[in-house]
């Protein structure tokens, strides 16, 4: 049986949640990957109000819908970061409070903790325990990190300076993902520039920052992985035990006028001078037959979850073509060896 395709509603959270349930199931989803940012999921009240979960699954299912994931990556993003008036465009009012930075910080792991619990009470809830049982519920996000501004090593950068960084990861994490495991739920970075891990070496060293916790996985995205020239494939079987959500989303890259290099050049997205951006599903260089084939060799049996971003396109042409694009390029794994029919 294929994959759940699902469709991450961070970029749609303009969107009431009722009309964005109606518009995925319009689209041909399968379900919904919930922000919890504009009205798609409240942490505060899935904490206080198990009414508020149930009639969350009313309106999914209303839709034919369902949900594995959620998702808090503007909060998790203060959790490590060198606060600055960015972050209070993304923060809610009461993490961002009066912006000192450490305080700031310190309400944005507060409320990745609460985020856990709510993630934990929401899939509890879940109408069909058949297609949940005792697995962990998954929460996907960022870490931000103390150490991003550093990317490139002038003024002369040691080790010692980086490893400070995800000391400080560790530092901050830990206690978290001890949290998760007490509500038996995942955290799933999204790897990715400006956080803790932005490849597969800054993974792996994430990963022994927190001395290997099992709570700490990955939101498996080619996309950020691509333009860098990381090999996205080999991602999926280096972190096979700890790819707990995969993120569907294409990018484009070599292209552009020469002008901007890999790191943007200070431009916007869609501005034609840059090397690379993102695009919708099939319209990028991402190979997407070579990730359901390594998904399947670890596998993987989880959403298929599409992260719709593409400047160019109407956003509800793209995730309905996004969708079918999905279903179209995702197949199940084999459970005979090919051959064996040839026995004797």
């Amino acid at each position: 049986m294929s994959r759940p395709v699902t469709l991450f509603t961070g970029q749609w959270a303009d969107l009431p949640f009722e009309t964005m349930c109606a518009k995925a199931a319009e689209f041909g989803y399968d379900g919904l990957e919930l922000a919890c940012w504009g009205d798609h999921f409240d942490v505060a009240e899935a904490n206080k109000s198990k009414k508020y979960v149930q009639q969350r699954w009313e309106v999914l299912a209303d839709h034919g819908l369902t949900c594995h994931a959620i998702s808090a990556h503007l909060v998790g993003q203060a959790i490590c970061d060198h606060i600055d008036e960015r972050h209070k465009l993304i923060l809610p009012e009461y993490v961002w409070g009066d912006g000192e930075p450490e305080g700031v910080r310190k309400r944005a792991a507060k409320e990745m903790i609460a985020t856990a619990k709510a993630a934990r009470k929401f899939m509890d809830a879940k109408p069909d325990k058949k297609s949940w049982g005792v697995k962990p519920a998954v929460v996907n996000g960022f870490t931000g990190s103390s150490i991003w501004h550093s990317l490139y090593a002038f003024p002369p950068t040691d080790q010692k300076y980086w490893q400070k960084g995800f000391d400080d990861f560790a530092k901050r994490f830990t206690p978290i993902l001890n949290a998760f495991d007490k509500v038996n739920v995942n955290f799933a970075l999204e790897v990715h520039p400006t956080e803790i891990a932005f490849d597969i070496a800054s993974a792996e060293r994430a990963i022994a920052a927190v001395k290997g916790h099992k709570r700490f996985g990955f939101n498996y995205d080619p996309s950020h992985l691509g333009y860098q020239f990381v090999d996205y494939v080999r991602f999926i079987y280096t972190f096979k035990d700890r790819i707990y959500h995969v993120h569907m989303k294409d990018a484009q890259w070599g292209k552009g006028t020469g002008e901007v290099g890999v790191f943007g050049g200070h431009t916007t997205f869609t501005d034609p001078r840059r090397f690379w951006d993102f695009r919708s599903l099939g319209h990028g260089d991402v190979d997407f037959e070579q990730i359901i084939v390594a998904l399947n060799d670890i596998n993987y049996t989880g959403p298929l979850s599409v992260e719709w971003e593409d400047g160019r396109m109407d956003r509800e042409h793209g995730a309905t073509e996004a969708c079918a694009f999905v279903r179209d390029v995702d197949f199940p794994r084999s459970d005979i060896v090919f051959d064996a029919q040839f026995d004797r």
